[in-house]
């Protein structure tokens, strides 16, 4: 079950990716990793002059209000260090803002049809210390 979880979340992954771009997007990393955590999509807002973390969740069941336990206050804090690790490793993007987002595809593995997707920006603020 936790291998099939495992392709479910990163097809996820690559299908946020796809949506992302046609919204107008630049990605610039996919599951960035550093020894504290991992980023499953950074992108630039060109227009907004951001840099957006967002981390994707594939629901198939689980109702939005559950949210704010699947994506606790540790997992914000490990995403804004990483988020911190990577701004320090690409000094290219030092001076933009950053935004931490989440991006939520419903949806039923077992059938064919596209998921719901939601994109909640702003979802949490920077909670590094």
């Amino acid at each position: 079950m936790q291998k099939n979880n495992g392709k479910i979340g990163k097809n996820g992954e690559i299908l946020a990716a796809e949506w992302l771009k046609m919204q107008g997007y630049e990605i610039i990393a996919l599951n960035w990793r550093t020894r504290d955590g991992e980023i499953d999509i950074i992108a630039l807002d060109r227009a907004a002059f951001l840099v957006v973390f967002i981390e994707v969740k594939t629901l198939p069941n689980t109702p939005l209000e559950d949210l704010d336990i699947i994506i606790n206050k540790k997992k914000q804090m490990k995403i804004s260090k990483t988020a911190k690790h990577f701004i320090e490793n690409n000094r290219q993007y030092n001076g933009m803002y950053m935004r931490f987002d989440v991006i939520v595809l419903k949806s039923n593995p077992f059938l064919a049809q596209q998921p719901e997707i939601l994109h909640l920006k702003d979802a949490f603020g920077d909670c590094y210390e």
